[in-house]
């Protein structure tokens, strides 16, 4: 029996948030999620950098038996490599981030797992966690010091006792193998989501949008409405039996990065690294997340230890267009067309067809449509979110996004009626009387 994922990526940066430090990948055997820590100085560009160096495993999958060595070598060279940039810039210090990555080889899952992102199993209707916190709140729980309805609201219940490049010591992950059964669903999410939406509303979730795409759009709007005070990313995988696949909707292999590795601000190419067929590929084009600094600021573009091999360069998301459209030229700019996006037009919230990305003269986005959502009646944090523009997979997601925003305008107070200046008469003839 051969299986295959259907999967889904989508993040959002939130409702009080200036930046998304979160970064995801979800490829044909990959799934990676990470919650970037350290300010906006470092989370961005440490969840970039565990991306980048874990990616590259989505293009040549070897035999189960070598999932997690690989699983494992890669995390510890994205740990080495933060550790190398936070002594290098001192901007950079304590930069870290968790790290979920589940590698498929046939029917086999290997997972390797660092710190309070969680990854869920939805198996025959339940949902599982699969993942532990590692945090002092579940120490104190698995301690039996507090219990779990305790840890829920405990003040300290997001201090991380282990994280990728947080400290020189040894990198403990948890470990795991496991079968990938058909009509399992899987889910990979920051805090963002399990902090703020229950259990059981995500296991509801889960269970009644059976697209991907679809379902992780739910579950972020969930978390959006509960407040978003986190960046909030969601990785969502279906496991499919190939001789079950409608060959006429096959499920997508293009690789969907989301959050700080897509839109990183450090975009600038390590080309000499990209010499390798394994290079050429959409996994490691979409590996080409973050350019290294020298002291004083500059791109380094003399090869490193760590990064020997890898490509470190232009945000992931301008690449993935630029090889859709070299491998697949029209077929690539039709992508493009079936996504949308909320960003501000004249002082006005508006829809936009397509991603907010441009090469040269060609823009990728057109305006589908201005709302009469005035962007100066939002509240502060609501202009805030729309600094940046907000991605979405279809139209409909689009336009619940504007929904959101126009539900956080506060309503205008009615005016109260006039008070008559005089009273009416039983008597039709009589004159007036002055109201006192």
């Amino acid at each position: 029996m051969t299986v295959q994922l259907n999967y889904a990526a989508r993040s959002d940066v939130g409702l009080v948030r200036a930046g998304n430090q979160d970064s995801a990948y979800a490829g044909p055997h990959l799934l990676v999620l990470a919650d970037g820590m350290g300010g906006p100085a470092g989370g961005d560009i440490a969840s970039s950098v565990a991306v980048a160096h874990l990616a590259p495993l989505d293009d040549d999958v070897p035999p189960a038996d070598d999932l997690l060595h690989l699983l494992r070598d890669a995390v510890e060279a994205a740990h080495g490599e933060l550790m190398e940039r936070s002594q290098e810039a001192p901007e950079l210090a304590g930069l870290g981030t968790t790290c979920i990555a589940v590698l498929r080889s046939g029917n086999k899952l290997a997972m390797v797992h660092i710190g309070d992102s969680r990854a869920y199993l939805l198996r025959g209707g339940i949902l599982t966690q699969v993942t532990t916190d590692h945090t002092y709140v579940q120490h104190l729980v698995d301690t039996g010091r507090i219990s779990a309805e305790e840890a829920e609201h405990h003040p300290n219940r997001n201090m991380i006792l282990r994280a990728l490049g947080d400290n020189d010591g040894e990198v403990l992950l948890d470990e795991s193998v496991r079968e990938a059964l058909p009509g399992d669903r899987w889910l990979l999410c920051s805090d963002g989501l399990s902090g703020m939406v229950a259990r059981d509303t995500i296991e509801d979730a889960l269970n009644r949008f059976a697209d991907p795409g679809e379902c992780a759009d739910r579950l972020i709007d969930l978390a959006l409405r509960a407040g978003g005070t986190d960046n909030i990313t969601v990785v969502i995988a279906d496991v499919i039996r190939t001789a079950d696949i409608d060959v006429a909707h096959p499920p997508g292999t293009v690789p969907q990065v989301v959050g700080a590795a897509a839109t990183n601000r450090l975009a600038a190419s390590r080309a000499a690294t990209a010499t390798t067929p394994a290079a050429e590929s959409p996994a490691a084009r979409a590996a080409a997340l973050t350019p290294r600094r020298d002291a004083e600021g500059e791109d380094d573009a003399a090869p490193r230890r760590r990064g020997a091999g890898r490509v470190i360069g232009l945000a992931v998301g301008l690449l993935l267009i630029v090889g859709l459209l070299v491998g697949g030229g029209v077929l690539g700019y039709r992508w493009t067309q079936t996504q949308y996006f909320v960003a501000t037009s004249d002082g006005y919230v508006a829809v936009y067809r397509g991603i907010p990305q441009e090469i040269g003269p060609l823009s990728f986005a057109s305006l589908h449509e201005r709302t009469d959502l005035k962007v100066a009646d939002l509240p502060g944090v609501a202009r805030d979110r729309l600094e940046q523009p907000i991605t979405r997979q279809s139209l409909a997601a689009a336009e619940q996004v504007v929904e959101n925003l126009r539900e956080t305008v506060a309503p205008v107070a009615p005016t109260a009626p006039t008070t008559p200046t005089t009273a009416p008469s039983a008597d039709p003839s009589a004159s007036p009387t002055p109201v006192p």
